[in-house]
């Protein structure tokens, strides 16, 4: 990490009633970006446009007000969501006696939500006013709106959306802000269809659009009904009726990313830089998790060396006073894949794992948020549950070639009648840290017993293929239960979480507590249990009910 400002707690905006005013040097940020002066945006239709890369950066956490940029993106996502997924892991131990131990930052945690509603919410509110009327660019924007917020209600619970910018109770419980997610998609689906049928050829969002691969509203209508998948099967535990419903929408629209190279990620084309790859390459703060070590390996899967580099293995030493010293090892891991274990406990100065392998990722890479592969296991899924009429072993697999394709990965078909299994996790420095995989499903969909296991292959080659995209793995690995993750050997919780159990949520900012009682009172009591990283969130049923 680079700034003590990471260890303090962060302000947590109480105003979420009301569009903060701490955005207000971004329209004068941005007007000189373009170069245009009000008459001449007006004239060239960059008003309608301005707001757009602030809400897209800002979904994958990258938009700098003045403070800098990748730092951010830290502590809302990187030293929380993508470690508990399983993706990732800092080798640095001097902040691994917080969130890796359960020992939850506060000043970290609230990162994820205080930024959202302080600087990108509002100017979603702000682009809805501009567009409201240019319905094509209203419907980009309420696409892209369930998408910010989506994920931050699956790292919280209830939060502010239907009604943002009112006075007085304005918080949603998840399901409200789930039916409103939908309207939202749905609203955005048809409008684009209506205008790319009456306007064929005309693209008005294509000098913005950072996301789709050829800016298209085309792209922007497989997305939306995407999307509308995603957080169908979301539900599809607690509110059947729901899922099914929405599901089906999705299906009768029949537009999805479906081809290997139909990726929705912020594009690094245009300036934007990939907060994970600053971080990875240039802090040199990214590494392997034990879990995707376990899976990778057990399963030789081809993907590994796209998404991590093998271990240098060198030996660690240092001086003191006493000295120079060498850490032992147990045994030779250098140019192989060596992950990094969660909640070790470790003393602040250890840093033994420095030089465990580190994600592939790099500053210009495409920042993944939704793939191909992804919507074909959502498919899969659909269809295992009766949803749809399509095959779940067809869909799991063309998920599999997909994602495999995505990658530039070989040995496809070898890996689908593939009977291998996760390994197990040999620590190189202290044997205590050995864990034995929880994982015992193979990739060849033959050798499942029965529905549960069928399930179980697809959300952890869905799991595999979402890399490196953390906040959705999380989401879906406490959805479901899969994969199967390695736990934390030590728990300082103080009993919040269960190691069993995991942690299931984030919790608010503390600072709402005192800045808006009234608020906070009403994200609680919406919350139904302790605002602790123990609680359930609505759609996590704890079961999988088919």
């Amino acid at each position: 990490m680079k700034y003590n400002k990471f260890l303090t707690i962060l302000l947590a905006s109480g105003l979420l009633g009301i569009a903060v005013a701490c955005t207000d040097n971004f329209e004068s940020d941005n007007r000189n970006k373009t170069g245009f002066d009000s008459e001449l945006q007006e004239y060239d239709f960059q008003k309608y446009l301005l707001k757009f890369e602030i809400i897209q950066t800002g979904i994958y956490y990258n938009y700098d007000w003045g403070e800098g940029k990748n730092w951010t993106f830290q502590i809302a996502q990187n030293l929380g969501q993508d470690m508990f997924s399983g993706y990732f892991h800092d080798f640095n131990q001097a902040f691994n006696d917080k969130n890796s131990v359960y020992a939850l930052n506060d000043g970290w945690t609230s990162t994820h939500w205080s930024y959202n509603y302080s600087y990108i919410m509002p100017e979603v509110q702000k682009c809805e006013q501009i567009n409201v009327d240019q319905p094509a660019l209203l419907a980009v924007t309420q696409i892209l709106k369930v998408e910010l917020m989506h994920r931050v209600a699956d790292c919280y619970g209830p939060l502010v959306y239907s009604k943002f910018g009112q006075e007085g109770d304005n918080v949603d419980d998840l399901k409200t802000a789930y039916t409103q997610f939908f309207a939202d998609l749905e609203n955005g689906i048809t409008a684009l269809q209506k205008f790319i049928k009456e306007n064929p050829g005309v693209e008005p969002y294509k000098d913005a659009d950072l996301l789709t691969p050829n800016k298209t509203l085309a792209e922007w209508v497989k997305f939306g009904n995407s999307l509308r998948l995603r957080l169908a099967m979301r539900v599809a535990n607690v509110d059947k009726t729901l899922a099914t419903e929405q599901a089906r929408k999705s299906f009768t629209l029949g537009e999805f990313l479906e081809e290997p190279g139909e990726v929705i990620a912020v594009s690094t084309a245009g300036g934007y830089t990939n907060p994970l790859g600053e971080i990875n390459k240039s802090w040199g703060e990214v590494f392997m998790g034990a879990t995707m070590e376990s899976v990778l390996t057990g399963y030789d899967d081809p993907r590994t060396a796209k998404y991590y580099d093998k271990a240098s293995g060198q030996v660690i030493t240092w001086k003191d006073d006493s000295g120079e010293h060498t850490l032992p090892q147990l045994f030779d891991y250098a140019n192989t894949y060596k992950g990094v274990p969660q909640g070790t406990g470790l003393l602040s100065a250890d840093q033994r794992y420095r030089e465990c392998s580190k994600s592939t990722i790099s500053q210009s890479t495409n920042a993944i948020l939704m793939t191909a592969a992804e919507v074909w296991f959502l498919r899969a899924e659909a269809a295992l549950r009766g949803i749809s009429t399509e095959s779940p072993k067809e869909c799991y697999e063309t998920g599999v070639r997909t994602s495999f394709n995505q990658w530039g990965a070989g040995g496809v078909d070898a890996y689908l009648q593939s009977s291998a299994i996760p390994a197990n996790y040999k620590d190189p420095f202290d044997s205590k840290f050995d864990m034995t995989a929880l994982i015992t499903t193979t990739p060849n969909w033959a050798d499942a017993n029965g529905t549960e296991e069928q399930f179980e292959k697809i959300m952890t080659q869905k799991w595999l293929a979402m890399y490196p995209e953390g906040n959705e793995a999380w989401t879906e690995q406490r959805r479901t239960g899969y994969p199967k993750l390695f736990k934390v050997k030590v728990n300082n919780s103080g009993g919040a979480i269960d190691t069993d159990i995991m942690i299931r949520r984030l919790p608010y900012p503390s600072t709402l507590a005192t800045s808006n009682p009234t608020q906070y009172s009403s994200l609680t009591r919406a919350l139904g249990g302790a605002d602790n990283g123990g609680t359930r969130l609505w759609w996590d049923a704890g079961k999988n009910n088919f």
